[in-house]
């Protein structure tokens, strides 16, 4: 196995060679538009994949694809730079190429779920305030805390519409939350959907191990984005390959300084990478770039301008390939005069002129040596591809898509219960719990008001018993008329009886001062 990549020739027709021991200590390709980078690209990736190293890049333009089908004499260029370059192995060759798309259009689907994404680069991802990422974060940690698994963005919508009708629940116990801040997640979420982000949230999530594999041959697979559509939204696209790297590092064991990388990554376009980054972020970025390094990952920025790549990264890069640039802006003759200051001098170049004069096919080489030193810089001829320079017709991608060991392991879509249905069910058996308390209220209420209603009606009976009673006493102790009657013919006959008496008693019975009878 060889233990390092050919580049190209310098102008004194010495090899220039990436150490592959050294080639997880990242590095740069920069030059301006049509000064060969993606030729550049290409010829390491392949070196990379047949060293038995896995490769990842994305595919911008479209043109990297053609890496799947072997060089012909149509590109007769390649055939001629190999014989000036004098390699004696050169030979067409189709790289063992997978094809990946977000979309699931031009390749296999990648997912992953909102959970593992995370509050920090979804917020990257929206373009959220530093309160409304705090709201984001209470949303994810409320989910953590009652396994809630947030899986794509209908989940995500349903746990912020919670989150707003709980805020002064939520605020209690987590910290502020206000109805605007959710009112704003919830409007970007709509401008994620509209540009297709929902297609990248879901399962089955993407497994990181299938970037990490070789072919029949031993040969590192490569695996190419399909990123041409990917680019007119560019945040997703920079969040998509910050959440890979993170994987890569939160999966990975540590393996130290390995023989030959892991796995490659080449972040093209990789200015989108820091564009209005905010400085959590970039933290972010430069510490995963440091420590990935041990995890056996190089990482490879791909750029026009380096002056593009923050400092505290591009301190992390130790191989550089820098392609011609244009001085026409000031930014330009700074950016040339950054580029020329990086690497290691060479006294019989003039960095800071040779970059303007390059060639298209040519580049400044400087990569880090067996013992680690970065070797002088070197003005060198790029070396020529093995695969196809150009992009692939529709029909020749569909007949790589239908041949990879991981065709219809992703194209099918996952729904399993998540946090949507859970709050779903969370809000019906809480609409069920208050109609039966309302029920259960208003049975008490008419239970009440019947016993009261009961109650009034006993005493009522009671005073109308003791009114009846007590008619019923006083009845009983006046007499009657009929009584009366009688009691009065009684002394009626008595008082004529008397008199009849009194008259045969030969009038022995005589009458008082007022006529009364004396006996």
């Amino acid at each position: 196995m060889t233990d390092s990549l050919f580049i190209g020739l310098s102008d004194q027709d010495a090899p220039q060679s990436l150490v592959l021991k050294r080639a997880n200590r990242h590095g740069l390709i920069a030059g301006a538009t049509g000064t060969g980078k993606t030729v550049t690209l290409q010829g390491l990736a392949e070196g990379f994949s047949r060293a038995g190293v896995p490769v990842f890049l994305a595919d911008v333009k479209g043109d990297i694809a053609g890496m799947a089908r072997a060089g012909s004499e149509a590109a007769a260029w390649t055939g001629k730079r190999a014989l000036e370059l004098k390699i004696a192995d050169y030979d067409w060759e189709a790289m063992p190429v997978v094809f990946w798309d977000l979309f699931g259009e031009q390749g296999h689907p990648i997912r992953t779920t909102i959970s593992e994404m995370g509050p920090l680069l979804l917020s990257r991802l929206m373009g959220l305030n530093d309160t409304q990422e705090g709201v984001m974060t209470i949303a994810f940690r409320y989910a953590d805390d009652n396994d809630m698994l947030l899986l794509d963005l209908e989940d995500l919508q349903a746990m912020l519409a919670f989150v707003s009708e709980n805020a002064d629940e939520l605020s209690a116990r987590y910290g502020n939350v206000t109805k605007a801040s959710v009112g704003s997640i919830q409007r970007q979420l709509l401008t994620l959907d509209s540009q297709g982000g929902a297609a990248f949230f879901g399962e089955p999530a993407f497994e990181i191990s299938d970037f990490i594999a070789l072919d029949s041959k031993g040969r590192g697979r490569v695996n190419i984005l399909a990123a041409d559509k990917l680019m007119q939204s560019p945040r997703l696209y920079a969040t998509f390959l910050l959440w890979l790297l993170s994987e890569l590092f939160e999966t990975l064991p540590e393996v130290g300084d390995p023989d030959k990388p892991r796995l490659v990554f080449f972040f093209d376009e990789a200015h989108l990478l820091f564009d209005e980054a905010p400085d959590a972020l970039m933290d972010k970025v430069e510490q995963v770039v440091r420590l990935i390094r041990s995890k056996g990952v190089g990482v490879y920025f791909v750029t026009q301008n380096p002056i593009d790549i923050p400092e505290k990264v591009a301190g992390q890069l130790g191989n550089r390939v820098q392609h011609a640039l244009r001085a026409f802006t000031p930014r330009d003759a700074r950016a040339i005069k950054s580029a020329a200051e990086t690497f290691r001098p060479n006294p019989r170049l003039d960095v800071a002129a040779v970059i303007t004069e390059m060639k298209v096919g040519e580049a400044l080489v400087s990569t880090l040596m067996p013992d680690g030193a970065p070797s002088p810089v070197e003005r060198t001829r790029i070396a020529p591809p093995r695969s196809r320079v150009g992009p692939l017709t529709s029909g020749e991608r569909m007949d790589v898509i239908n041949a990879s060991p991981f065709a219809g392991k992703y194209e099918e879509r996952v729904d399993r219960e998540s946090a949507a249905e859970l709050l779903a069910m969370k809000r019906e058996d809480s609409a069920a719990q208050a109609a039966a308390d309302k029920q259960a209220a208003l049975q008490a209420k008419l239970e009440a008001q019947a016993a009261k209603e009961e109650a009034k009606l006993q005493a009522i009976r009671a005073r109308e018993a003791a009114r009846l009673e007590a008619a019923r006493a006083r009845a009983a102790a006046r007499p009657t008329a009929t009584q009366k009657a009688i009691e009065a013919a009684a002394r009626s006959a008595a008082s004529t009886i008397g008199r009849q008496v009194a008259g045969s008693l030969g009038k022995s019975l005589v009458r008082g001062i007022l006529g009364s009878l004396f006996k």
